[in-house]
Formats: structure tokens, C-alpha cells, sequence
């Protein structure tokens, strides 16, 4: 099944004025699950990436929403 994590940028600029909305979505041709974080796991269950959302620690580019992947069980091709 394909599932595709939306971010949601009009919730976190709401998140900035005061509102504790979800950032994430994670759609799929049945549903829609929110959250601010969504964990990417393979075949067996290990997880492999997480989407983070942390408005209270951001990055020190000062991105609060980002990717990371466990780069020992899967990589990352940009093109």
C-alpha cells in the first residue's frame, strides 16, 4: 500500500500563535492518521526513519520539521 506523509504548514504556522495542532499526515487510499512524529519501519518491524516535529528544539538550521534514517539499513538518492 503507498502512504504519503503530508506536512502540513498552515498548522505550524497556527502551532506558532499558540495552537497545539497535529503537523504530520500520513495518507493512504483508506485513511488519513495525524501526529508530530511518524516512524518509517521495514519489513520486519526495525525502524528505519522517523519524521520529527519540534518546534521547541529545532534543528540548528532552524528547520522544525525533518526526516532521519538509519543510513546502516537504507539510504537516501537525491535527484
Amino acid at each position: 500500500m503507498k502512504q504519503i506523509v503530508h506536512v502540513n504548514q498552515h498548522n505550524i504556522k497556527a502551532n506558532a500563535k499558540g495552537d497545539n495542532k497535529p503537523v504530520l499526515t500520513v495518507k493512504t487510499y483508506k485513511d488519513n492518521q495525524y501526529g508530530n512524529t511518524a516512524t518509517v519501519k521495514d519489513k520486519d518491524g526495525n525502524i528505519i526513519g522517523r519524521f520529527t516535529y519540534s518546534p521547541d528544539k529545532p534543528l540548528s538550521c532552524g528547520a522544525k520539521v525533518w526526516f532521519e534514517i538509519d543510513t546502516d539499513h537504507a539510504s537516501i538518492e537525491v535527484t
